[in-house]
Order: C-alpha cells, then structure tokens, then sequence
C-alpha cells in the first residue's frame, strides 16, 4: 500500500499490486541472499544484549559494584538501542540505507574496543548505550529495505525469515559468550562483537546494494524528521498496529525476563536442564515466524494477526490458571508457555508488515517508530515481571494483560476488516 508525500490515509493502491522495479528485490536464491545478508545485520542487536549476560556477576566483582548497577548496562543498551532507532530511521531515508547502516555499524564497532579500557561501571553504561545506537541500524535499517523491496505478503515472508534471526540469536548468545569465557576474560566478549561488527562492515561493503533511490529519499532536517513522526501518530491504523506489535513484544519479553527463574526456582531445574526447556521455547516460536510465509500463502496477514493474539491470550490465561491452581507441574507451566511463544512467532512478522505498508515513503521513519515502541514497552516487562513475583503466575498475568490489550487494540482501532486484501502472487 502506498501513501502520500505527507504521510496520510493509504492510496487505493494494495499491497504487492505494483512492484518497485529496485535491484536486489528478486525471488528465489536472490531473496534468500538478500535475506541472509539483512539477517547478519540484525543478529548484532541481540548479540549485543544477550552475549555479555554470563559475565555479569564476573564484571560485579572487577569493578567493584553492585548488581543491580551493572544490570543498568543491560538498560543502557536497551536505551540506546530504541534511541539509535529514531535518529538512523529517519536518516536513512534521507541519506538511503547503505551509508547510516555502516555508520552504525561502525559506531557499535567502536564502543565494543573501548570497553577494553573502561574503568568503572559508569563508563561501561556509556559504551554499553553506544554500542545500542550503534546496533540499531541493523534492527531499524533491515526492516526498511524489506519495505523498499516488498509488499503486503512477500513483506511478511521476508520478515518471517528475519525473526529467525531475532529468535535464534537470543538464544546462542549467552551460550557463545559462556565459551568465550572460557578462553579470556569478560573484555574478551566485546573483542568479539567488535570483530563481528568489522566482519559486518566487510559484508555489507561488498553485497548490500542501495535500495532507496536518490528520488525516494526524503532529506527535511530535524523539524522534517518530526513532522514525519507526527503525521505518522496521525494514522490511527498504523499506531494501532505498532502497539499490537509493542504489546506482543511484551509477551515474548515476560517469557525471556522470567523463564530463569520460574524453571530453576521454582521447579527446580540445573542450568542444562533450563537450557533445554528454554531451547525447546525457541523452536516454539523460531517454528511459528517460519510457518508464516505457508500460512501466507492461504490466508491474510491481518487474519493470522487476529489468531495469533487470540491464540496466545489464551494460552497466556490456561498458564495462569493452571499456576494458580499448581496443576500440571513443570508440563502444566511449559507447554502453555510454549503456546504463547508459538502465539507470539505468528503475530510478530505480520503486525510490523501491516503498519510498514501504509508508509512506504518513510519505512525508516516507520520503522523507527516502530522498533523503538517495541523495546521500549518490551523494556518495561521485566521489572513488572519481578514485581509480581518471579513466578509462573506473574508471566502468565502479564501474557493475558498484554495480548488482551492487543486485541482490543485490534478490534477498536486497527479493525482488520477494513484492510484492503493482498494479492498472494507477493508472497
């Protein structure tokens, strides 16, 4: 769907019905490559969050603190994470994808070699925020040359593949930074992301094409910038959908933030026995975002949208009943998280692809919009997970309060009806 210079209601025009002729958007192995290569770019984000987590107690200790001020470096990241995203969105569009997408890259390559000789916490919360910005333009970036390239359908397929990445990388990386610790020191973990940033800014040199042209680009300065974020609180459908999207990943983050605790305080578990139920969680929701591209063949994104939240509210509600009432056992908590996490896998890919639709001429901005909404409200789950007690009625509390909000943000004001059909040619 397109819009307007200005940013208002869609043009009549559907989704997939008039494809751009840009270089790079080929079916086949040409979509694949395109793929992988967005997709390494993506994968720094929750690289750089996740891989550092088991040297934790390890950075505590060498620089004397506490830790919950070293827990704030997570926040530090999640924080520039969002930020980084509102200013390389926009950007983006001014400037095309290639040239903040390495800048970025560059930045987070940079925080990750100075924290080789940061001397304090506080120092580290810096770098550590940097590196955030930095790895935003991969998050930001990827999403808007997916909507350069692709429509409706073949949008949502692509970023079914995507969220390959966002669900496996979470996953690997606190095993990958246990083995790197094994061989140096916590540093060592940021030589890492630093050579996998430089390794970044090879690929991206050689096989990223610019996929915004100069004719696209929308170069207004900061009160353009916005402007365009204004006009785009204005559209009451896309809001509605980027909050579907934030309130969806709120679910998933409740899951991440609490999982810890509810398979190893609560039941008991060692750390191999909750890797493997926490592994079988991503193959849930790794699973789902890779269904999607099948499902999208047969039925609309906004219809497995519907499902998905409906499915997963209900799944979020049978694990808090079935934790109230301390049925099941450790089953009884598993298998409806495992629900909601194949719930969330399905509605992920859409709702972004929805909203991205309705602005193609600014998808950086949009999409800024949107990654930053996401982790800010994802941010916003773990203290309210911890909160209501670190247990599996407090994430199943938070599941249902979520995903029912998103419905209702469905039903009241995307109303999925109204949304014109995509051809499924485009997918």
């Amino acid at each position: 769907m397109t819009t307007t210079d200005e940013g208002r209601a869609p043009a009549t025009v559907l989704p997939g019905s008039a494809p751009r002729p840009v270089p790079g958007a080929a079916a086949g192995p040409g979509r694949l490559r395109m793929a992988l290569t967005l997709g390494v770019f993506v994968a720094l984000g929750p690289l750089t969050i996740d891989m550092y987590l088991p040297a934790l107690p390890t950075i505590t200790d060498e620089l004397a603190t506490t830790s919950s001020t070293v827990q704030l470096t997570l926040t530090g990241t999640l924080i520039g994470l969002a930020l980084g995203q509102l200013v390389l969105g926009p950007l983006s569009d001014a400037l095309g994808r290639r040239r903040p997408l390495l800048a970025g890259t560059a930045l987070h390559v940079l925080a990750s070699l100075l924290v080789l000789v940061a001397p304090n916490v506080a120092v580290l919360g810096v770098l550590r925020l940097l590196q955030g910005a930095g790895a935003a333009g991969g998050a930001v970036i990827a999403i808007a040359v997916v909507r350069d390239l692709y429509d409706g359908r073949a949008a949502a397929t692509m970023l079914s593949r995507l969220f390959l990445v966002i669900g496996a990388a979470p996953v690997l990386a606190p095993t990958l930074g246990g083995e790197v610790l094994r061989f140096t020191s916590w540093r060592g973990v940021f030589v890492v992301l630093a050579v996998y940033g430089l390794l970044l800014l090879a690929v991206g040199t050689a096989t990223l094409r610019e996929t915004l042209p100069p004719e696209r680009r929308r170069s207004s300065g900061v009160r353009g910038t916005l402007r365009s974020y204004r006009e785009l609180l204005r559209d009451r459908t896309f809001v509605g959908l980027v909050m579907v999207a934030g309130l969806t990943m709120a679910g998933l983050f409740s899951y991440v933030s609490g999982s810890s605790f509810v398979y190893q305080d609560e039941f008991g578990l060692d750390e191999q026995q909750f890797a493997l139920f926490f592994g079988a969680g991503a193959v849930f929701l790794i699973g789902a975002t890779q269904l999607n591209p099948v499902l999208l063949r047969r039925w609309q994104p906004q219809q497995l949208l519907v499902w998905a939240t409906v499915a997963g509210a209900a799944a979020g509600l049978v694990l808090l009943l079935l934790a109230v009432t301390g049925t099941g056992g450790l089953f009884g908590v598993a298998g409806p998280l495992w629900g909601v996490l194949a719930a969330c896998g399905l509605a992920l890919p859409n709702a972004p692809a929805l909203a991205l639709s309705r602005h193609g001429d600014a998808a950086g901005t949009a999409a800024a919009l949107l990654g930053a909404i996401q982790f800010g409200v994802g941010a916003l789950v773990a203290p309210l997970v911890g909160l209501l007690g670190n247990d599996a009625a407090a994430i199943g509390i938070v599941v249902v309060a979520a995903l029912g909000l998103a419905i209702l943000t469905l039903m009241l004001v995307v109303r999925p009806w109204r949304l014109p059909a995509v051809d499924p040619a485009t997918v």
